[in-house]
């Protein structure tokens, strides 16, 4: 639908936003048992699907709006959930992400403000049982709708965890754990059953899909064991990353695609100082993360993962 409305074909908008609301309100009776459960979602329906449709038809439709249109699918299925949860006589409470989770002018999340507006909130709401939030949507420094940008809903959870310093922050997917080798490409990997922040990082960075490398940091930060869990084998031990871990000489084996490699040779490099800082001063002019390093007495290289500014850098 964001995609349609910055081409401005407002036919085929119009068309997208009725298909899917066609879905909801099939879905609305399927879920809710009561007259009152199933007015209370469809007011609910009717609320975001109304702001959809004005958010839509601004014009020219920008990257706020399309933030803003993107975290619809977060805010109206939680508050179907929690609805739905009341109607089962279930002691629950919506946090919005929007109040409490902030990100900087770095696209960095402001793990202090999180701490203290969500403690008040847990405070004010001491009788509730069951807390329901959305991933992945924040707010920019402008106050606008943005996002984490990294690891979705399973980074939110870290930072929440981290936060509240709680005791065990649990991410549930399709695989029972980190795994010592990619199972998409090795045949009979096996899930490791304990590992550290630093190592689970490593693994994340350089291959391993089950986990965002800036998932863990938070909970890291605060000391707040992470666990990975399969939604299909509950039963499965999983994953738990810690402080510590068992010593292994070797756990896991994993690749990474997709990377540049910069090749920097000067003779100035020879016997001088300063040469490195100058050099990474420039990556940090556009933002962009160095993963690897080598050097000699005359050379450098540096490997990138994301080469949007790969030409600027480059110039430099």
């Amino acid at each position: 639908m964001g995609e349609l409305a910055k081409v401005g074909n407002d036919e085929e908008l119009t068309q997208k936003i009725a298909e899917l609301r066609a879905h909801y309100d099939a879905f609305l009776p399927e879920l809710y048992q009561t007259s009152e459960g199933l007015a209370e979602g469809q007011q609910i329906v009717e609320k975001e699907f109304s702001f959809i449709q004005s958010v839509t038809s601004i014009r020219p439709f920008t990257l706020k709006q399309e933030k803003e249109l993107v975290a619809e699918g977060e805010i109206l299925s939680t508050q179907m959930f929690e609805a739905y949860l009341r109607e089962q006589g279930e002691s629950s409470v919506l946090f919005p992400a929007l109040d409490f989770m902030l990100i900087d002018a770095d696209n960095e999340p402001v793990l202090s403000f999180t701490e203290e507006t969500l403690g008040q909130m847990l405070e004010q709401h001491e009788d509730k049982q069951i807390i329901i939030t959305q991933g992945f949507i924040c707010r920019n420094p402008r106050g606008e709708v943005d996002n984490l940008k990294r690891g979705g809903s399973d980074y939110t959870a870290s930072l929440i965890g981290g936060a509240i310093r709680a005791e065990e922050i649990q991410i549930w997917t399709d695989i029972d754990g980190m795994h010592n080798n990619d199972p998409r490409i090795v045949k009979k990997t096996f899930p490791i059953r304990e590992l550290t922040f630093e190592e689970a990082a490593e693994l994340a960075y350089f291959g391993a899909k089950i986990l965002h490398p800036s998932t863990i940091t938070p909970a890291k930060l605060r000391g707040v064991p992470v666990r990975l869990k399969n939604t299909m084998e509950p039963e499965a031990f999983g994953t738990l990353i810690a402080t510590k871990s068992s010593e292994r000489e070797i756990k896991a084996i994993a690749a990474k695609d997709g990377i540049t490699a910069i090749y920097i040779h000067s003779t100035r490099m020879l016997n001088a100082y300063g040469f490195l800082r100058r050099v990474f001063e420039v990556f940090e002019k556009y933002k962009t993360p160095v993963d690897m390093i080598t050097t000699s007495e005359v050379s450098v290289s540096v490997t990138i993962d994301n080469p949007e500014n790969l030409e600027k850098i480059t110039l430099n």
